[in-house]
């Protein structure tokens, strides 16, 4: 077994225990622990999730990007912290978004999203998802590893532009790929605008439009940082396949949600995906240029 490989399969088979420990040890002390009949299709999902990291790994193995050494570790380690930490911090109620379940501000995910772009996918996987899952048991609301997956997969894709030669290509393939993808979203959500939000209005309120527009509003900002910085290739691909790791690893999560929890098609997408990936959106066209023009100050000052 090659060293990529073998560190690709410990760091997945860590992240499992994890999510394991969590659900059988840490979610039934919480305050409102996940239904027990629920476990094993939430980590089927998780297992499904890891499988597609594995799978693009395996396809493009021979690939730098997939390089974890004593550094990497130690980015894992950090970044997961910090994750944990700062999705405690927003995750309490003063911060949530109407929808249909509990959907909370995000700003903390710029965190996965660097760290995925900046040292690699493996990096950017363990922090999302491990960093997610310490946050929600910190918040002792429960935990939800399918979700917690999910952003595992937004940290990962976030680091996957390692993969391309030509960037500047890569970059505007993940435009008109998120753009096609937030476009549907709103779509379904113009078409099933009488989904309830049930967790904070008694079942009386719709979906709000602005959350239902936010997608929208963090695609345009995402875009509109793209052209601003057309010079900097490494802010315009951090934030591009920021993006695209957020729209497709909670669309992975929401989605899951049709087996787990008996959601139907209309109701994960517009009560749960558009509430979560459009703030996210945002925070990430804010942030996350931010980060990366911090980083590449540090690097030039210690002459890396």
């Amino acid at each position: 077994m090659n060293k990529s490989l073998l560190a690709m399969v410990i760091t997945l088979v860590v992240v499992f225990a994890v999510v394991a420990i969590g659900v059988y040890v840490i979610d039934p002390n919480l305050e409102f622990p996940m239904d027990r009949a629920s476990v094993p299709l939430r980590l089927l999902f998780v297992a499904i999730g890891l499988l597609i990291a594995f799978a693009v790994y395996y396809s493009t193995k021979e690939n730098s990007a997939w390089e974890v050494g004593t550094r990497q570790v130690v980015w894992m380690a950090i970044g997961a912290a910090l994750y944990a930490i700062f999705s405690f911090v927003f995750n309490g109620t003063v911060f949530f978004v109407p929808s249909v379940s509990q959907v909370a501000l995000r700003p903390a995910i710029a965190i996965p999203m660097f760290f995925g772009y900046a040292f690699g996918p493996v990096v950017g996987f363990f922090t999302g998802a491990v960093g997610n899952m310490f946050g929600d048991a910190l918040t002792g609301f429960g935990l939800s590893p399918q979700w917690s997956i999910g952003n595992g997969l937004i940290g990962f894709i976030s680091g996957l532009w390692m993969l391309f030669k030509n960037r500047r290509q890569s970059i505007n393939t993940i435009l008109w790929v998120s753009g096609v993808l937030a476009a549907l979203a709103v779509v379904l959500f113009f078409m099933n605008r009488d989904v309830i939000n049930g967790l904070y209005f008694e079942d009386t309120q719709p979906v709000s439009l602005f959350a239902g527009l936010t997608i929208v509003i963090g695609f345009l900002l995402v875009l509109g940082v793209r052209f601003f910085f057309g010079s900097n290739e490494n802010v315009a691909a951090a934030v591009t396949w920021s993006m695209l790791g957020n729209i497709l690893g909670l669309l992975f999560a929401a989605l899951s949600d049709i087996w787990i929890n008996g959601f139907t098609l209309a109701a994960t997408i517009v009560g749960q995906f558009l509430p979560a990936a459009g703030p996210n959106l945002i925070f990430a066209a804010i942030l996350v240029p931010l980060l990366v023009v911090a980083y590449s100050a540090v690097q030039r000052q210690s002459g890396r």
